[in-house]
């Protein structure tokens, strides 16, 4: 007993056998990679376009969003800069206007005291005396229109002119024979202008015309 199991352990190994066992294993080894690659590659191959094409969408929809609120603030400084623009023409406009017109209140308050002071000198005038009064009252009335004209007051004078709503106030109508419709007849007071902005209007009589019988008979009469 002891012989035999003395010769089976003194008997050589079969190489081949283990070499052929390893192949077996290097194979099934190399199958079961060769089987498992394919599957991962695929999964990462199937993977990588969506997550890529999803980036891109929120990367487009970022941009658009970046630009909608670009035109918006873009928008809104233009509004802004017109509106600073028309806020400084208007405030230089009504400096240059209260400059223009600083004397209008005052003016307006001496206008009256000189119709007064026209109508005592044409009084005076009227009852025909020359005195040195007279005269000092004349100067005197001379020197207030100088002033106003110094002033930039011009005075409105309606008589004979077409009548004018921007310039006269029509007292009342008349008909009048030698003076057209629409005419002033006469003046009954003068109207003033500071520059381009009338102060007061002048107060006016204007004319309807020749009465409708007179052109009636002038008409039979001519025929």
């Amino acid at each position: 007993m002891s012989q035999a199991n003395e010769k089976n352990d003194n008997e050589p190994v079969d190489a081949s056998a283990g070499t052929g066992l390893a192949a077996v294993a290097g194979s099934a080894t190399n199958d079961v990679t060769a089987n498992e690659k394919p599957e991962k590659s695929v999964d990462v191959k199937e993977s990588k376009p969506e997550t890529t094409t999803g980036q891109m969408d929120d990367a487009d929809e970022q941009m658009t969003q970046l630009k909608a609120e670009l035109n918006k603030y873009r928008d809104v400084a233009l509004r802004s800069v017109a509106d600073l623009d028309n806020y400084r023409k208007r405030m230089a406009r009504e400096k240059d206007d209260a400059i223009r017109y600083a004397n209008a209140g005052f003016l307006e308050r001496l206008i009256p005291i000189l119709d007064n002071f026209e109508l005592g000198l044409q009084a005076a005038r009227a009852g025909g005396s020359q005195s040195a009064v007279l005269d000092g009252m004349s100067m005197v009335s001379k020197q207030l229109q100088d002033f106003l004209t110094s002033c930039g007051v011009e005075t409105v004078d309606a008589t004979g002119s077409r009548f004018d709503p921007n310039l006269h106030e029509a007292i009342a109508q008349e008909w009048n024979e030698e003076v057209a419709e629409g005419f002033v007849i006469r003046q009954l007071r003068k109207g003033y202008r500071l520059k381009d902005r009338l102060i007061r209007p002048a107060n006016v009589v204007v004319s309807k015309g020749a009465p409708v019988g007179e052109n009636s008979a002038k008409a039979v009469a001519g025929t």
